[in-house]
């Protein structure tokens, strides 16, 4: 084995890769569609307030109109952190970055890695993760509970194929 991960030239087969991203309900043509109407209300109200005397109230409806915007702006940007697992026959590797691009990596030996839950009644899986040498890694914190489950049953296979080691199929 080589230090690019080749064995005779033949790059090791990928058994499982994931990369999660935070879930965003509300896409960029919906939010312009929110902050106009949001904005188109509050101006109109802020108008009603202003003829009859409460000129003060205007400007709270116009900051109200901007902490919306602020709040969602926040949001999106925290959307682009995301997670990435990769599992082949002899590397677990677990990337997270953030939202601001830094990352950490964990490159993890799929044979010394058990998954693990932790489950409540009313939900489900609330959290999932990696433990090796008495340390856990929390993976997949961007699912919700019920995806979790779909998500630490498949990474569980992929664990377990690894520990029986890569499969090569000889032709004569």
């Amino acid at each position: 084995m080589t230090a690019d991960n080749t064995i005779s030239g033949e790059v090791e087969p990928t058994i499982f890769s994931a990369t999660i991203t935070p879930h965003r309900s509300l896409g960029n043509v919906g939010f312009l569609v929110l902050m106009i109407v949001f904005g188109g209300v509050s101006f109109l109200t802020g108008i009603a307030f202003l003829l009859m005397g409460a000129w003060p109230v205007f400007g709270f409806f116009g900051l109200d109109v901007l902490l919306l915007y602020w709040a969602f702006r926040v949001s999106y940007r925290r959307a682009a952190a995301y997670e990435e697992i990769k599992v082949t026959a002899s590397a677990l590797t677990v990337r997270k970055v953030n939202h601001r691009g830094q990352s950490r990596e964990w490159l993890l030996n799929p044979l010394w890695v058990k998954l693990d839950t932790e489950k409540t009644e009313e939900f489900g899986i609330a959290r999932l993760f990696l433990v090796t040498r008495g340390r856990e890694l929390t993976v997949a914190s961007y699912l919700g509970p019920d995806e979790r489950e779909g998500f630490a049953q498949q990474l569980s296979d992929a664990l377990a194929q690894a520990r029986r080691g890569p499969v090569r199929t000889v032709f004569n």
